[in-house]
């Protein structure tokens, strides 16, 4: 009695469609089967593929960042950075706490310019925060509530 590899039968049975163990057709194969080995054009798979994954939103996203300097205009984008999109919060970060001020004043028309471009991307709102302080962390071991680096100065 020889040893079976487990990985060569998966194999071969993915690549005929054809399972010892059930002696059926794979699903993927007879999905295959309908169109007779007809090309299909690449554009129509990668459509299925997104409609049947629920990929849309993901993409909608990064076709958002990828734009963000066309949407909102070379300036804004210039000073401002998208961060990430959760629930429908776009979360961005300026370059100076002015900038995060600034363009909360002007929200409304930034939301309403971001809801118009053609990237498909759900936003309900937008938070702006400036750039973070710096850490004075250093190393693996550190005391909770210390002020860092003035705590060894007299």
């Amino acid at each position: 009695m020889s040893k079976r590899d487990l990985a060569i039968d998966l194999f071969k049975s993915f690549k005929t469609g054809y399972s010892k163990k059930f002696r059926t057709v794979s699903p993927v194969v007879k999905k295959e089967r309908k169109n007779n080995g007809d090309p299909e054009l690449l554009s129509e798979l990668v459509i299925n593929l997104i409609q049947e994954r629920d990929w849309k939103s993901g993409i909608a996203e990064g076709t958002l960042f990828t734009t963000w300097s066309e949407i909102v205009g070379k300036e804004i984008a210039a000073h401002a950075t998208p961060i990430s999109i959760l629930d429908g919060v776009l979360t961005v970060q300026t370059s100076s706490t002015a900038w995060s001020t600034q363009l909360s004043l002007v929200a409304n028309d930034l939301l309403a310019t971001i809801q118009k471009s053609p990237s498909g991307a759900l936003v309900d709102s937008l938070v702006f925060f400036g750039p973070q302080a710096p850490n004075w962390k250093k190393g693996i071991r550190t005391i909770r509530g210390a002020r860092g680096a003035r705590d060894t100065y007299g």
